[in-house]
Parts: C-alpha cells; sequence; structure tokens
C-alpha cells in the first residue's frame, strides 16, 4: 500500500462538480492499494499518516502531527500509484489491486485513521473521476510505502 501525503491548509475533491469531501488544515492522502495488501498493511499506514512529523511547531521545526494539532484528512483512492513503469514509456497497471478488494482496503484505511484519533477524515468517491483541489503547505509531499515495514 502506498500513500502519497502532502501537507495542505485546505483541500477538496470534486465529482460531476459537486463538492464530495473537503478539509482544513492537515494532509490529502493519495492512496494507491496494490496486489497483496491487506487490513494489516491499511492499519499500519493509518497509523504511520497519523503520527508522521511533519507539521511545524513554534520553533519552525517539521516535529508535530496531526494528533498533535487536529489536522484533518481527505483520503483519495489513485491505483496509478501502483504503475509499473520498468519496460518501455506507457504504464502497466497490473500491479494494482482489483477494485472488489481495493475499495474495502482504501475504506479501512479511512476508518484506522478515524480509530488513530483523526477527528475529520474525508474521502473522495472511489473508482470516480475527480478533480482535486489543493492548497499546498509548504509544499511539503512525502511518500509511505508498507513494503518497508512488513
Amino acid at each position: 500500500m502506498k500513500a502519497v501525503i502532502q501537507r495542505v491548509k485546505c483541500a477538496k475533491v470534486q465529482v460531476d462538480g459537486a463538492v464530495v469531501g473537503s478539509i482544513g488544515v492537515g494532509f490529502l492522502v493519495l492512496l494507491g492499494v496494490a496486489g497483496g495488501d491487506t487490513e494489516k498493511h491499511a492499519a499500519l499506514l493509518a497509523r504511520k499518516t497519523a503520527m508522521l512529523r511533519i507539521i511545524e511547531d513554534d520553533a519552525g521545526k517539521m516535529n508535530r502531527s496531526l494528533l498533535d494539532i487536529g489536522g484533518e484528512v481527505l483520503c483519495v483512492s489513485q491505483f496509478t500509484l501502483c504503475a509499473d513503469v520498468k519496460k518501455g514509456n506507457r504504464p502497466s497497471f497490473t500491479p494494482a489491486a482489483d477494485p472488489a478488494l481495493a475499495e474495502p482496503l482504501y475504506n479501512a484505511y479511512c476508518e484506522a485513521l478515524r480509530s488513530e484519533g483523526i477527528g475529520k477524515v474525508e474521502k473522495g468517491v472511489f473508482g470516480a473521476d475527480m478533480l482535486v483541489t489543493l492548497e499546498n503547505d509548504g509544499p511539503v509531499t512525502i511518500l509511505l510505502d508498507t513494503d518497508i515495514w512488513m
């Protein structure tokens, strides 16, 4: 499971012109679910996300987490994070989990964030064509991949 985490001042996601999720200060998470991922991956990634200290403290150091500031999360499913680009110039998406597996794990990740203490977790619409708008803070962008811990 992979997550691209962007520290934001605000973010929103729209489907067919309607806002389906929006947050203030926190993280925009683009989440890719790969074949072989499990609820254990989702729980581990949620814990790492909630505790990730990339928010500045009073001294200007990245030393605070979402939990420390009451930050919010907007999570958007993005199977393209699992692209295989080893051969040629056209990505292969076969490493991405089948939607029947990926959607429940996407939901499990969002629920695990809530269980970790994140008060507001908004979502996009799984499998939809979405327009994501964000005000990147920093910019700060971090890639988390459960392959390094499991």
